[in-house]
């Protein structure tokens, strides 16, 4: 379908600066843009592409004023990246959805599935498991025994969830995600080896969650790990036994969060962090890549670095050890000049 700069406009709220009868039927990268297509400009540091770009509409901020000459028609906005994202949701919203249950399924005749279901080939559902409404269940992927999953939630191709868990609606799982695997419980025993905790509990994912590929959320010893609505963890990252995400938080790829640590809403957890166990994250909570977290972080703070520290202070203490070469030689100077000084001062009294 083909979408005039003045229908986008009038959707999003914006105002044309140029033709307002350019068409755009696609989507592309500034840098990539060609004719037909629509792309977007929200960081001034990519804003010499806009001067280049065969695109034949861009959406920018309002603020925005061009240094040169723009060939593409503009898009005026508040905010150009929310107004694209709003366009990419509407665009994937309107592409067609599988349906049908394939032959090559195995559903145990005690699962119940909801209307207007899709399951691939050589998925399984096991007995007891309640699927909603327009649930897609893609193929190899693997639902026990008395799960629960809400309407709307789509689990892509090789998704496992272990017997017991419960998915709430509009939630998608991507491919590979491991939910409900047994947390790292194990107890030394007396001949020195370690025996096995059983992992009895079970994980509840709320609402609009979005789970990345190859992400794994362990199922709780006892009670549940429990990753509240709207929360969003990126690719490969790891989510320990009785661990509670709250809600709206999100979490870039390879972030480990260990037992029964408690992360508050609204927080952002960058790529690499690491929370040790028993620890508590407030709400509005801002983690730094590669941070390790070894202690209790209180609301609103933000930290850096490892062992984390609140943000001010790690930049002091970076600023220190980027100067340690320098410091080292002037303390190997300050310690020949008092040498000397002690030297010449026995010398004198000597005399």
């Amino acid at each position: 379908m083909e979408f005039t700069a003045e229908m986008i406009a009038s959707y999003l709220g914006g105002t044309v600066v140029g033709d307002p009868q350019t068409t755009v039927s696609t989507f592309a990268k500034i840098e990539e843009g060609h004719a037909g297509a629509l792309s977007f400009l929200a960081n001034p540091k990519y804003e010499h592409y806009i001067y280049d770009t065969q695109s034949s509409i861009v959406i920018v901020n309002a603020s925005f004023e061009p240094q040169h000459p723009v060939q593409a028609t503009l898009i005026k906005v508040e905010d150009a990246y929310g107004s694209f994202a709003k366009l990419l949701e509407l665009y994937a919203a309107h592409k067609p959805r599988k349906t049908g249950i394939s032959q090559r399924a195995e559903i145990s005749p005690d699962a119940r599935l909801g209307q207007n279901c899709y399951v691939g080939a050589f998925a399984v559902i096991e007995a007891g498991a309640v699927i909603g409404d327009n649930v897609c269940i893609y193929p190899h992927t693997y639902v026990g025994d008395g799960v629960q999953i809400g309407d709307n939630t789509t689990l892509y191709a090789g998704v496992k969830v272990y017997e017991g868990c419960r998915i709430g609606a509009n939630v998608i799982i991507h491919a590979g995600a491991v939910i409900g695997a047994d947390g790292f419980g194990f107890a030394p025993n007396e001949a020195g080896e370690y025996s096995k905790i059983p992992q009895i509990g079970n994980v509840v994912i709320e609402d609009n969650v979005e789970i990345g590929a190859n992400t794994c959320v362990d199922r709780a010893t006892m009670g549940s790990t429990r990753i509240h609505r709207g929360v969003k963890l990126d690719n490969l990252i790891q989510i320990g036994h009785n661990v509670v995400v709250g809600e709206h938080t999100v979490c870039a790829s390879q972030v480990g969060i260990a037992g029964t640590s408690k992360i508050g809403s609204h927080c952002m957890l960058g790529g690499q962090v690491g929370v040790a166990g028993h620890l508590t994250i407030g709400d509005r909570v801002q983690l730094a890549s590669k941070s390790g977290i070894s202690n209790n972080v209180p609301d609103g703070a933000t930290y850096f670095g490892y062992p984390a520290l609140p943000i001010s202070h790690s930049h002091r203490v970076n600023a220190v050890v980027r100067n340690l070469p320098e410091l080292s030689q002037t303390v190997y100077r300050l310690e020949k000049q008092m040498a000397a000084l002690l030297a010449k001062e026995e010398e004198d009294r000597k005399a």
